[in-house]
């Protein structure tokens, strides 16, 4: 189980959840949302129990890339997720009378209420919580780094360097706030013509390599500029479920794998629940 080990968070209980990961991109357009619940369908398509909380409380997107329209039920003070393709689910969305509602909210109450929303939904044997992060670097993103027991993080890009840009402020914050970056996804790489089969890098290519290697860390892989990705999604039946078959959908899988190998091989790190020992001579 996961376990907040932060002394002065309200939410303290374990998570019955195995490895919590963030999917951020520090730069909305990228496709990071798309990207979070393929990964989520993937790992579930490999044999895992998968959850995916959508953490982007101003654009919650989820509720419509999974098709749910049902309300999430409540049982003892706690909600229950909302399961849809074989995952569970929790967002925002799922909370608010119309999707048009805006979020009027300041920092500090939309941090409260995604901690509310991850500790107070009822997780049953998670391998995985994959956490669909708001996009940016902000105050909100760096409270959710530090207050939630993270395993790991994948950043998601494109090879555009505006784009990548962004990413590395995205790797950064994690960095400082001592998460692990299990690698990077480039999304958006090639687009293959649907009528006459001319492939071209609208986005440009190699930059998610480029960056995995200035960094030091591993390009996951490399998905394309394809249309059936947004209809899919936007449908309510992402790539994975949609055409479990194909191409993409295999790249998808390929890089869940990569995910869950680079999470078991992790090393747990206890240090911080033990006090420092300083011996003086008197």
């Amino acid at each position: 189980m996961a376990e907040n080990t932060n002394q002065n968070d309200p939410y303290r209980q374990p998570l019955d959840v195995k490895y919590l990961i963030a999917v951020a991109s520090a730069k909305g357009g990228v496709g990071k949302s798309t990207t979070a619940v393929n990964l989520a369908l993937a790992l579930t398509a490999e044999g895992a129990k998968v959850g995916l909380l959508d953490a982007d409380i101003y654009g919650p997107s989820q509720p419509t890339m999974l098709g749910a329209t049902e309300r999430p039920t409540s049982q003892n003070g706690s909600l229950n997720p909302v399961v849809c393709h074989g995952i569970q689910s929790m967002s925002i969305g799922y909370l608010i009378e119309q999707e048009d509602t805006p979020m009027i909210w300041r920092g500090p109450m939309a941090t409260s209420a995604l901690q509310q929303l991850i500790y107070q939904t009822r997780w049953t044997g998670l391998d995985y919580l994959i956490i669909d992060m708001p996009p940016g670097t902000g105050d909100i993103q760096l409270t959710l780094s530090q207050k939630i027991p993270l395993n790991g993080a994948v950043i998601v890009t494109t090879p555009q360097e505006i784009a990548l840009l962004d990413a590395r402020k995205g790797l950064k914050m994690f960095e400082k706030v001592r998460v692990p970056v299990l690698g990077i996804v480039e999304n958006m790489s090639p687009h293959t013509c649907s009528q006459c089969g001319h492939t071209e890098a609208i986005f440009g290519s190699g930059g998610g390599e480029r960056f995995a290697a200035e960094y030091g860390t591993e390009l996951l892989g490399s998905l394309p500029l394809d249309i059936k990705i947004r209809e899919q999604a936007d449908s309510g039946k992402p790539t994975v479920v949609a055409e479990p078959h194909s191409l993409v959908s295999q790249q998808y899988r390929a890089i869940a794998q990569k995910i869950a190998l680079k999470l078991s091989q992790q090393k747990r790190n206890y240090a911080h629940r033990f006090p420092n020992i300083v011996v003086e001579n008197n």
